[in-house]
Formats: C-alpha cells, sequence, structure tokens
C-alpha cells in the first residue's frame, strides 16, 4: 500500500489518477484549491473507507497551503511515499505578449513549475525517508515541443521538464524516482 499526495485531483487526468489509487487499496491525500468540487464525484470521502482519503486545502501560489497540506498527511498517514503532480493551468499568451499579459505569465511559470518546485523540494524528505520515494509529474507534449504560439505555457512546461531531470539525478542516490509523462 502506498500513501500518495495528488496535486490537482478535483478534475481530468487528477481526478481519474485518484480513483485508480483508492480502487488499488492506496491511502491518497489530495491538495485542491477548491474543496467542495470533489463533493459527487468518484473521489468523494464519502464513498471510501474513513481514513483512506484525506482532502486538503492547496493553493499552488500559496507555498504554506503546501507545508500545512504535507503536514497534515504526515500526521494523519505517518508519512508517504510517492507525489504525483496533476495540478497546472493553460495558457494562450503568444511570444509577441502585450504588456498587460506579463502578470498572467508570471502566474502561470508560478503555478505551472515554481509551486511544483516548492512541493517537491517539501516533499523530499519523507520520499527518501521512505526509501522507495516516487515523483511522478504530469508535465504535457509542451514540455518537449512547442506547437503553435503557446510561448508562456510551453515555456512552463519546458522549465518544468528540466526541473525533473535534475530532480531525477538528484534522487537517484535516495531512492526516489521521478518520472515525467508528456
Amino acid at each position: 500500500m502506498r500513501k500518495i499526495l495528488i496535486s490537482g485531483a478535483s478534475s481530468g487526468i487528477g481526478l481519474r489518477i485518484a480513483h485508480k489509487e483508492l480502487q488499488e487499496g492506496n491511502l491518497i491525500s489530495i491538495g485542491i484549491r477548491d474543496l467542495e468540487s470533489i463533493k459527487g464525484t468518484e473521489i468523494d470521502p464519502q464513498k471510501w473507507d474513513k481514513g483512506q482519503i484525506i482532502i486538503n486545502k492547496y493553493d499552488a501560489l500559496d507555498e504554506n497551503t503546501a507545508k500545512a497540506w504535507i503536514k497534515n498527511t504526515t500526521d494523519q498517514f505517518g508519512g508517504f511515499d510517492s507525489l504525483i503532480n496533476c495540478a497546472g493551468i493553460f495558457s494562450k499568451i503568444p511570444f509577441i505578449y502585450k504588456e498587460e499579459e506579463k502578470n498572467e505569465i508570471l502566474k502561470i511559470m508560478n503555478i505551472n513549475f515554481l509551486s511544483v518546485w516548492d512541493l517537491c523540494k517539501l516533499s523530499w524528505e519523507s520520499l527518501s525517508s521512505s526509501n522507495d520515494g516516487r515523483i511522478i509529474t504530469l508535465v504535457s507534449m509542451s514540455g518537449k515541443r512547442s506547437k503553435g504560439d503557446l510561448a508562456a505555457y510551453s515555456s512552463s512546461k519546458f522549465a518544468l521538464m528540466g526541473l525533473c531531470q535534475t530532480m531525477r539525478n538528484n534522487g537517484w542516490d535516495r531512492n526516489i524516482r521521478v518520472t515525467s509523462i508528456c
């Protein structure tokens, strides 16, 4: 049985991953912005054994919510051995952006890249202590190639791919395996 943190599991692929992990009997701790968003879904805590799923407030732009989420998970599960990064936002901001779009570019970089870095860094010790740590990050094909003129989005995903490769290098000797899904 794995003990897994999953960011952004309130919709899409994150929701499907969380559901699959619950079906396999794993313990999951979900970090999402809107705690009400999973009510009535297949991962609604009311549908699962008590203690199998923890729902935590997580805002990628607020590192304190990541710290509280990790502490809550460690307190309730006694630690964790896996982190699945699914949270992110899409952007159509092109290479030739308007000056008023610059703050949105920074927001995209903070959510799609820096918040993942922070969450992985904050989780590193627990993942290493488990002696079988796993980090899985949904990067997107935009982390390998830029299609069209999605400069902000592609840049955030290229940066994320580079971070995953660096984590893989650093984690190997600490028994942390890193997988990037494009």
